[in-house]
C-alpha cells in the first residue's frame, strides 16, 4: 500500500458518521428557535420546497435516496445521454433561430459560433420564396438547417430540398429537419393540417436522405400555455406515439419512423428541474420505443423558455438564458437555442444576437461544460428528481392517450384545460411573489429606459395561448407608463419609516420593491405633504408599530393620506391595510393604482 505524504488536509475518519436522525434533530433545534415545534420527518417537510406535478424537494439527499439504474451513455435508456460519447467531441450543436429573410444575420451566426440554423418560414417568418436568399453563402453541406413553416412545411421543404440538388449537396451530406409537426401547429393555431404530405417527406426522408429528419415534435406549444415539465414532457410523448402511428400507417417501420422524429423542449431557468426534464424526456421515449418495437434515441433541440423572460429590464434575461443553456448542456441535449435576450420586445439586435451565441461558446470553449458526459449524473438529488419527473410525465402522457391521444385532446379542449389550470396555480404564486421575478416583482428599476424594437413576424395564433411570467406585472407598469405620459409623474406612495434605520430598513425595502413593481413610485423623503402622493405606508419593527403605529397613521390622514398601509402582518394597528410577504401583490397594486385613478 503507497502511504501518500501528509498534505495538511484533515481527514474525518477518526469520527463517527453521523446518521439522518442527528441531523433531523439539529434541523429540529432551529426550527424551534424560529416558533415551529415539529419533529422528525415533519422537520425535514418544513424544509422541503413544493414543485409543480406534486413533486417536492427536499433539503437533504443521501444514498438511500435510490432511483432505478441508469445504464450508460449512448445505451437504452440513453437517461446518461444520448450517444457513448456525449457532447465531448465538440460540443452542443448550436442553433440560431432567424424569422426574418436575411442572409447577412445568417451568415454573421455562423460565421461567429453558430452551427446550425433554424429557420422560421411562412406564417410567422419569412417567404417560402426568400429561402433560396436566405441560404446564399451557406454551404449546405456543413450547416444544418432546420425549418418551422407550419402549413407552408410542404413547399419549404421542397424548396429546401431543391437547394441541395441544385448545390450538388450529397444525400448523405444534408442533415437538419424539415420541420413537419402538424399536432404542434394545431396546438398553435387551432387548425388541422392532413398528415399525408408529412408522411410522404418522411419516406423520401429514409429512402434518400440518411442524415435528415422530416418530423419536430415541438413541446414548446404546452411549455409556452403554461405547462408544468410532467406536462411537457406527456404531450410531447403523446405527440411522438402519433406521429410514429402515422409513420408505420404508411409503411416506414418503427426504426425508421424513431428516426424520422426530433424533440424541441424548453429549458428555464430552473436549471436542476431542467436538467432532470431532458434526462427523463430520453428515458420515457425510449421506452416507448421498446415497445414499440424498436430501440431509438431521443434527439433533442433545446430551446431558452420564452415564459421566463421579462421585457421589464430585459438585461437580465442574458443571465436566465445562461442558465437555462448550462441546464441544457448538462441535461444532454443536442442541440441549444439561446433566445437573445430582447425576444419578446420583437426582432433581436445585433448585439443581442451576439450575446445569445457567445453565451454557448462561453459555456463550451471557457467553462469546458462538454468535457465531462452528463456531470449530473450520480447525484443523488438529481437521479431522484429525475425519476420523480419521469413517473408525473408517463402519468400524464397515459392520461393523453386515455382520452384519445394528442389530437383528441387538443381538439376537445381537455388539454387546453389541464394547462390552464397549471398556469393558475403558477400565476397565483407569481401574484404573491412566492416565485420572484428579478427586476419586475423583485428590485424593479422604474428609472429604466424602455428597451424599443422592430416588430416581429405575427405568430400563427389561435390555438392555445401563449403566457409570460411578467404579464400581470407587466399591465400594472403599463398602466403607470401610461399615467406618466398624461401626467409628468407616476403615482406616488409616501412610506412613513418609524424609529432608526434598524428598526425600519428592512420593512422599507421589502415595501419599496413592492410598489414599484406596480409601478408606483415610493417616496422617503420630506413630509406627506410635501411627497404628492395620495397614500402612504408605515415601516418599522413591531414594538415601535405598537408605540406609534396609530398616532402616526392618523397624522398621515390629517395631512391627507386616503389610504394608509402597514408593512407587516395584519395586526390590531388602525390601518387601511397591510402589505407582507405572501401577501396577493398583484391584487393589491391593482386595487392602489384604481384608487388613484390611474387606469
Amino acid at each position: 500500500m503507497t502511504v501518500l505524504p501528509n498534505d495538511g488536509l484533515s481527514t474525518a475518519a477518526e469520527f463517527p458518521a453521523a446518521t439522518h436522525e442527528q441531523w433531523q434533530r439539529l434541523v429540529e433545534g432551529v426550527l424551534r428557535k424560529s416558533g415551529r415545534d415539529v419533529t422528525g420527518a415533519a422537520a425535514e417537510d418544513a424544509l422541503s420546497t413544493a414543485l409543480e406535478d406534486g413533486l417536492r424537494t427536499r433539503p437533504l439527499y443521501t444514498a438511500l435516496d435510490t432511483a432505478p439504474d441508469t445504464g450508460f451513455p449512448g445505451f437504452a435508456p440513453f437517461v446518461r445521454g444520448g450517444r457513448p460519447e456525449g457532447n465531448t467531441k465538440g460540443g452542443w450543436d448550436v442553433r440560431q433561430r432567424h424569422a426574418t429573410a436575411s442572409g447577412d444575420l445568417v451568415l454573421a451566426d455562423l460565421e461567429n459560433g453558430v452551427t446550425s440554423l433554424w429557420l422560421v418560414v411562412g406564417e410567422g417568418g419569412f417567404p417560402v420564396s426568400s429561402l433560396p436568399q436566405v441560404l446564399e453563402g451557406v454551404y449546405l453541406d456543413l450547416a444544418p438547417v432546420v425549418l418551422e413553416a407550419g402549413r407552408d412545411t410542404e413547399e419549404a421543404a421542397g424548396e429546401l430540398l431543391r437547394l441541395y440538388e441544385e448545390r450538388g449537396v450529397a444525400h448523405n451530406s444534408a442533415r437538419g429537419n424539415l420541420g413537419a409537426d402538424p399536432l404542434g401547429y394545431e396546438a398553435r393555431s387551432g387548425q388541422q393540417l392532413d398528415f399525408a404530405p408529412v408522411a410522404g417527406l418522411a419516406r423520401r426522408c429514409a429512402e434518400e436522405y440518411p442524415e435528415l429528419r422530416a418530423l419536430t415534435v415541438d413541446a414548446l406549444p404546452y411549455h409556452e400555455a403554461g405547462g408544468s415539465a410532467a406536462q411537457e414532457l406527456g404531450a410531447s410523448l403523446a405527440t411522438g406515439v402519433a406521429y410514429l402511428r402515422e409513420l408505420t400507417a404508411a409503411g416506414l417501420t418503427v426504426e425508421q419512423a424513431c428516426a424520422q422524429l426530433e424533440f424541441r423542449y424548453a429549458a428555464t431557468a430552473d436549471q436542476f428541474l431542467t436538467i432532470a426534464k431532458l434526462r427523463a424526456a430520453r428515458r420515457l421515449w425510449a421506452r416507448v420505443a421498446e415497445v414499440s418495437g424498436g430501440t431509438g434515441r431521443q434527439v433533442q433541440h433545446v430551446v431558452t423558455s420564452p415564459v421566463m423572460m421579462s421585457r421589464r429590464d430585459p438585461w437580465v434575461n442574458m443571465l436566465r438564458t445562461t442558465v437555462a443553456t448550462l441546464a441544457a448542456g448538462v441535461g444532454g441535449a443536442d442541440s441549444v437555442t439561446v433566445l437573445p435576450f430582447d425576444h419578446t420586445l420583437g426582432l433581436p439586435d445585433a448585439f443581442a444576437r451576439r450575446i445569445a451565441r457567445n453565451t454557448s461558446t462561453i459555456l463550451l470553449e471557457e467553462s469546458h461544460l462538454a468535457r465531462v458526459i452528463d456531470p449530473a449524473g450520480g447525484s443523488w438529488y438529481v437521479e431522484r428528481l429525475t425519476d420523480e419527473l419521469a413517473h408525473a410525465g408517463w402519468e400524464f402522457f397515459q392520461w393523453l392517450e386515455q382520452i384519445g391521444g394528442q389530437a383528441a385532446a387538443l381538439r376537445s379542449g381537455r388539454l387546453g384545460e389541464k394547462l390552464a389550470e397549471t398556469w393558475e396555480a403558477r400565476s397565483a404564486k407569481l401574484a404573491k411573489r412566492r416565485e420572484p421575478i428579478t427586476g419586475v416583482s423583485e428590485f424593479p428599476n422604474l428609472a429604466e429606459k424602455p428597451v424599443e424594437r422592430a416588430p416581429a413576424p405575427e405568430a400563427p395564433s389561435g390555438g392555445l395561448p401563449r403566457v409570460h411570467r411578467d404579464e400581470a406585472y407587466e399591465a400594472l407598469r403599463a398602466r403607470s407608463d401610461a399615467h406618466l405620459a398624461a401626467t409628468g409623474t407616476r403615482p406616488r406612495i409616501f412610506l412613513a419609516a418609524l424609529g432608526p434605520a434598524a428598526a425600519h430598513t428592512a420593512r422599507l425595502t421589502f415595501a419599496a420593491n413592492l410598489f414599484q413593481a406596480g409601478g408606483i413610485e415610493p417616496v422617503t423623503e420630506g413630509t406627506f405633504e410635501e411627497s404628492g402622493a395620495t397614500e402612504a405606508c408605515l415601516c418599522s419593527s413591531d414594538t415601535l408599530y405598537e408605540a406609534q403605529a396609530a398616532d402616526t397613521a392618523q397624522a398621515l390622514r390629517t395631512a391627507g393620506a386616503a389610504h394608509v398601509f402597514l408593512a407587516g402582518k395584519p395586526g390590531q394597528y388602525p390601518v387601511d391595510d397591510h402589505v407582507f410577504a405572501g401577501c396577493d401583490a398583484v391584487a393589491v397594486l391593482s386595487a392602489t393604482l384604481d384608487r388613484m385613478g390611474v387606469s
